[in-house]
């Protein structure tokens, strides 16, 4: 999932945006309704069984560069990402490249840049409606994220009941290969 947020610093640092992480889910919520509603901002979904295809032509971090590019041709000026690479600056520069707009690369930059911090809020507050949604059919799993033994175990269940989770995991996910010593493939 990708998020994009466009304004001025003070002004979205003013809806209360900083880093997703150090807010609580309440406060993430109505931070995210108020950037929702003055800002222009936008959000791409890749879903499991969507990211799954796609994986068996490219990595996650081409694919991530795709999503990144696709949303930054829409950007009216200049666009703050943070930076999945171990370089920083590549992948703003390679974008910059692609579509022409100034792309600046930051590690941290969720931390740093009001734009970022509430993309990211965006972001967050989406990614747990669909786990939410996801929970409703699939029952309780947790999280979702590889440090939450709820998730473990039901990544560890799931294979051992031979359930087919290939629509709502990655197959490819290195989490998914550390508990069951092989990829979804395998099963």
């Amino acid at each position: 999932m990708v998020a994009m947020v466009c304004g001025r610093a003070g002004e979205i640092r003013s809806t209360g945006a900083r880093d997703s992480k150090k807010l609580s889910p309440d406060l993430r919520n109505r931070v995210s309704e108020r950037i929702m509603k003055g800002f222009n901002w936008w959000v791409k979904v890749i879903d499991a069984e969507a990211l799954n295809r796609l994986m068996e032509k490219a990595t996650i971090n081409e694919i991530e560069m795709e999503v990144v590019t696709e949303l930054a041709s829409a950007a009216p000026y200049t666009v703050y990402m943070d930076s999945f690479d171990t370089v920083e600056s590549r992948p703003g520069e390679l974008i910059s490249r692609a579509t022409g707009k100034r792309v600046i690369s930051l590690h941290k930059a969720d931390e740093r840049i009001p734009a970022v911090s509430a993309a990211s809020i965006v972001a967050k507050v989406t990614r747990d409606r669909i786990i939410r949604e996801i929970a409703e059919k699939y029952g309780d799993f947790g999280s979702g994220y590889p440090s939450d033994p709820r998730t473990i175990r039901f990544l560890k269940e799931s294979m051992r009941e031979g359930r087919d989770i290939s629509k709502i995991v990655r197959m490819k996910w290195k989490t998914l290969e550390r508990v069951s010593g092989k990829d979804l493939y395998d099963f």
